[in-house]
């Protein structure tokens, strides 16, 4: 049997941890998706960062990222940590540890962002603890979460009748939805979405981060893409894109599906301007509930989308999108900061309000 090594400092060393490793922490903490994977942590030394994963003694689990900013240095758990929350003593144990790894790094401050739904009982937890809530998100805090257990007849029905006419629209005209995980894919992806991110205002990856999430996750990430058909009438007036991927159809929308533990996750996405004429992304999205059932995980989340009542919020394009899929909105507690350095943590407080007010965020 496997067994997780752990460093000198008591922290898991990342490069002998394998998948069932992974698998027996998902087994004790089935909420768990891939910013709490090791994979993520590698993603993240790739990318130069300092990484300290965790397993607390077997009562709880989480990788903690050591971030260097200008405004100071500061510990990061994305959709974690993992621990069970309804076991006090355990909980406090988890947070007097990742304590002392930020004060071992010198970090100004914590934060976290749990995988606990946002409600009355999970906040005072939190505030228990002596956390604050952050100026800034950390990981989608709204989401909308799709129950892969039910049939397929039973997926299409949940949907919204005009998402579903929509899914059966892409069919009948013949829009074809492949994946790969090629360099080339990836490269392909970026190049689409930084466009669509100077239409919709929005901040992309850069393709050094595509690059390591492709070499950390390997085959547990792949790129969606939806193209036209011979027989699909595109009424476009602009030229063709030529892409080196191109598969005889001009691309409508693409998807990177990244895949963990019992979820998937449409972690980021891009379109032509294809897609507002066509129903690339509907297809695209149904084709991946598809092939995320066939392959035995359980829930797909769909990623980000507004608060209700916020039209202004950043999310607010997408939400009807994703919405309409059915499935469950989920309201995460937001991210919440374990202040180390009460005077660097007041300055980073002023850094990150005016990034806030300036980002419309």
């Amino acid at each position: 049997m496997s067994e997780i090594i752990y460093g000198s400092e008591g922290g898991v060393t990342l490069d002998k941890c394998t998948s069932e490793d992974w698998g027996k922490i998902v087994e004790r903490f089935p909420e768990a998706n891939f910013l709490q994977s090791i994979e993520y942590g590698k993603m993240n030394e790739i990318l130069g960062a300092k990484v300290v994963a965790e397993d607390f003694g077997g009562f709880g689990w989480a990788i903690l990222i050591v971030r260097d900013a200008k405004r100071g240095r500061y510990l990061e758990v994305p959709c974690g940590p993992l621990v069970d929350w309804g076991d006090k003593e355990a909980v406090k144990r988890v947070f007097d540890r990742i304590a002392e790894v930020a004060k071992r790094e010198k970090c100004v401050f914590v934060r976290v962002r749990p995988q606990l739904e946002s409600n009355s009982k999970n906040l005072k937890i939190l505030a228990d603890l002596g956390l604050k809530k952050s100026p800034m998100h950390l990981a989608a805090e709204h989401t909308v979460m799709i129950d892969l257990k039910h049939e397929e007849e039973e997926l299409l029905a949940e949907m919204r009748r005009q998402t579903r006419y929509e899914v059966r629209r892409a069919e009948k005209i013949g829009i074809k939805v492949h994946r790969e995980r090629t360099e080339e894919i990836f490269k392909e992806f970026h190049e689409v979405q930084v466009e669509t991110a100077r239409r919709q205002n929005f901040v992309p990856p850069n393709l050094k981060t595509l690059m390591a999430e492709r070499e950390a996750f390997g085959d547990k990430i792949e790129i969606y893409v939806a193209r036209t058909s011979d027989k699909t009438d595109n009424g476009a007036k602009e030229a063709p894109m030529k892409t080196p991927q191109n598969r005889g159809g001009e691309p409508i929308a693409y998807g990177l599906i990244v895949k963990s533990g019992r979820e998937g996750d449409y972690y980021e996405a891009a379109s032509t301007l294809l897609n507002r004429k066509l129903p690339g992304a509907y297809a695209l999205l149904w084709q991946a509930m598809r092939d995320l059932k066939s392959e035995g995980y359980e829930r797909f989340n769909l990623w980000g989308i507004a608060p209700a009542g916020q039209p202004g919020h950043r999310y607010s394009g997408v939400t009807t999108f994703k919405t309409g899929f059915g499935g469950k909105v989920v309201e995460f507690v937001p991210a919440h900061d374990l202040v180390i350095s009460r005077m660097g943590y007041m300055k980073d407080l002023v850094v990150e309000k005016a990034r806030k007010k300036r980002r419309h965020l």
